[in-house]
């Protein structure tokens, strides 16, 4: 409904920035059901953490006053400002990266989809994250997450390779249900999905969806 004029940013992805939006617009109707349900009866001021270009804006319900959605890669942050421009919530778009947003009043709900296999440091993100919410806020998250077995094994494979540089710095074989745990987090729910044949040759078919709060 409303984008907001971003300040320079400090994250540089030109061959993601090229990819991404060409991935997001044939996203698979499994992943855009398992976004649907990440944002579900959500409400209040919401913060979208990695918005790239905005998958996730037409998706908030009518009960989310308020959005405001970090993208730092400023390419990404141009289609989310598009984006946000349609959404039926109001949505700000802001370019800084989340270790360097300063949050205001505390937020009732943060929202991470496939970011936090991004982050340089998910530690620190999940920290930052945990201090931005108001106390029994939520954090929603639907993320890449680390397989067993051979699975496993191509993953760190990809994420020794070539996948960081062609992915925004995506890391697959990373353990982010236990990242949330360390930081403080207490889960309520979380599962695994898988969203593509487990016979795909593709590190990032397996993925978390899951709630947590700050206690």
């Amino acid at each position: 409904m409303t984008a907001a004029a971003a300040p320079a940013s400090s994250v540089d992805n030109p061959i993601f920035a090229r990819i991404w939006p060409l991935v997001a617009a044939r996203e698979v109707e499994a992943v855009r059901a398992l976004r649907r349900e990440n944002v579900a009866g959500l409400s209040g001021r919401v913060l979208e953490v990695g918005a790239g270009v905005g998958t996730n804006f037409a998706l908030y319900p009518d009960s989310v006053k308020e959005v405001v959605a970090v993208e730092p890669e400023p390419r990404l942050a141009a289609g989310a400002r598009t984006a946000a421009a349609a959404a039926a919530v109001p949505i700000v778009v802001t370019g800084e990266t989340v270790e360097s947003f300063g949050g205001g009043k505390p937020f009732d709900a943060v929202v991470c989809s496939l970011v936090l296999c991004s982050v340089k440091d998910p530690a620190m993100v999940l920290g930052r994250l945990h201090s931005l919410l108001r106390p029994g806020g939520e954090l929603r998250y639907l993320e890449h997450v680390a397989s067993a077995g051979a699975r496993g094994r191509l993953q760190r494979f990809a994420d020794a390779t070539l996948w960081p540089r062609l992915f925004g710095n995506c890391h697959t074989h990373r353990d982010t249900e236990r990242a949330v745990l360390d930081a403080g987090f207490e889960v309520d729910t979380s599962r695994r999905e898988w969203t593509l044949p487990v016979w795909a040759p593709l590190p990032v078919s397996e993925l978390a969806l899951g709630r947590a709060r700050r206690p």
